[in-house]
C-alpha cells in the first residue's frame, strides 16, 4: 500500500462535482502509490432515484475506476434484506463493498430505534456480521455516539466491538487527532484511509484501521513509527 496512508475516500458526493477526466486521473494517481480508492457517502442519494440508477451509478464507478463503494446503511432507508443485496450487487461488479454502521441513526433500517434514543451494540454488530457474510470486505464504524472525541470516547463499546468482530475487517472513524491518538496507543498502528477536504483517507496503521482526515497524516506517521517529536504535526 502506500507509504503513509493505504486508502484515499472522497467524501460526501464530491466526486459528482468533478470533471470526469480530473476525477480518472487523481484515481490513477492514487493507483500510481499503491493506494486503494473509494467512495463516500452518495449511495443513500442515488438510491432516491430508483434501484436502476444505483446499478448504473455502480458501474460509473467501476469505469472511473474506484475500488470501492461506501453504503451508509445509517442513512439509507433500506430494510436489512434490501442492503445485503446492494452488497452482494456491488460485490459481484468486482469492486469491495464497504457498509457504515454507527451508534446514531438518522432514518436508516434502524429508524425505530433511532426514535427511541436507545443504543444497542448488539444490534449493530449483529447487522455487521451480516454484511461480512454477504462479502462486505470492511465495515466503517461511524465516530457519532462512539468516538467523537476522547471526552466522548465509549471505549468500553470500542472494546466489545472489536472483541466481537475483530480489528482486520473493522474501521473506525477517528477525524479527532486525539482520538486517532488513542487508538493507535490502545490497539497498535494498522491501516489509515484518509479523508482529504473534500477528500478522505485511511490508513493501516499494524493493528487497528482508521477513518481519517488528511491533516492528520504525518502526526499518526509519527506515532505508529514509534519516533519522537512534537505532539501535534498537521498539513494545512
Amino acid at each position: 500500500m502506500g507509504e503513509y496512508i493505504d486508502g484515499l475516500k472522497f467524501s460526501g458526493g464530491c466526486m459528482s462535482l468533478m470533471a470526469r477526466d480530473i476525477l480518472k486521473q487523481l484515481i490513477r494517481q492514487a493507483h500510481d502509490h499503491d493506494v486503494y480508492v473509494s467512495t463516500g457517502g452518495w449511495a443513500e442519494h442515488i438510491l432516491r432515484k430508483g434501484p436502476g440508477s444505483f446499478k448504473q451509478y455502480v458501474q460509473d464507478c467501476k469505469e472511473l475506476g474506484f475500488d470501492s463503494i461506501e453504503l451508509n446503511a445509517s442513512f439509507i432507508e433500506l430494510n436489512e434484506d434490501n442492503l445485503l443485496r446492494l452488497i452482494r450487487l456491488v460485490k459481484n461488479s468486482g469492486m469491495r463493498p464497504k457498509p457504515e454502521l454507527g451508534l446514531s441513526f438518522f432514518g436508516g433500517e434502524n429508524a425505530e430505534l433511532a426514535s427511541s434514543g436507545k443504543v444497542d451494540l448488539d444490534w449493530v454488530i449483529r447487522r455487521a456480521e451480516r454484511y461480512l457474510e454477504a462479502g462486505a470486505d470492511m465495515i466503517m464504524v461511524n465516530s457519532d455516539g462512539l468516538t467523537n472525541s476522547t471526552n466522548n470516547c465509549h471505549t468500553d463499546l470500542v472494546a466489545k466491538i472489536i472483541e466481537r468482530l475483530g480489528l482486520e475487517k473493522i474501521m473506525f472513524e477517528a477525524n479527532d487527532p486525539n482520538v486517532s491518538e488513542w487508538f493507535i496507543q490502545n490497539y497498535g498502528p494498522k491501516g489509515l484511509q484518509m479523508n482529504i477536504l473534500p477528500i478522505n483517507t485511511a490508513c493501516d496503521t499494524s493493528q487497528v484501521n482508521l477513518n481519517v482526515n488528511y491533516s492528520q497524516v504525518g502526526q499518526l506517521e509519527r506515532l505508529r513509527s514509534g519516533l519522537p517529536g512534537t505532539r501535534s504535526i498537521h498539513f494545512a
